[in-house]
């Protein structure tokens, strides 16, 4: 099966960049899991797996130290759009993030970013009322104790 190329758009900083080096192992009509290695290695990521919600507007992570110990999930909040013409799809990084500890510890981060963004004209407010969704509807899984059942599909190639 040909997939498409992905793209990653962030807002800030503008950017959007082909992530070639990541390997599709899984793609169907409502998610996606990829293998890759960090793009810019810090002391602890090494390389991880994603797996893309396309419809529910979010990314869920696994951090990987180079040891292969579990940093942490690190979800996206993502939006994302298709070209059948060009062959690609850019999802787009919708600035707030979730942070779950191998200890159970949530935390949210990267909300002042959105407003940031607003201020800056960077954002549209439609694109910021999706983020908000996604991101209540995210947490509601993970609150619920259903991070689990959102990760089995990336965990069957971990």
């Amino acid at each position: 099966m040909d997939y498409p190329l992905l793209y990653r758009k962030r807002i800030i900083p503008n950017e959007c960049i082909l992530l070639k080096d990541d390997l599709i192992l899984f793609w169907d009509s409502d998610r996606i899991v990829t293998k890759w290695n960090a793009l810019k290695p810090k002391k602890d990521l090494h390389h991880g797996y994603s797996c893309y919600f396309l419809q529910e507007g979010y990314k869920i992570s696994k951090f990987y130290r180079l040891d292969g110990s579990l940093l942490y999930y690190y979800c996206d909040i993502i939006s994302h759009e298709y070209s059948a013409d060009w062959q690609k799809l850019i999802i787009t990084d919708l600035l707030a993030d979730v942070i779950i500890y191998p200890d159970g510890l949530v935390k949210v981060v990267d909300l002042d970013e959105i407003a940031d963004a607003l201020d800056m004209g960077a954002i549209a407010q439609s694109q910021v009322k999706s983020a908000m969704r996604s991101l209540n509807n995210l947490l509601v899984r993970i609150y619920d104790g259903r991070l689990r059942e959102l990760t089995a599909l990336m965990d069957s190639f971990c």
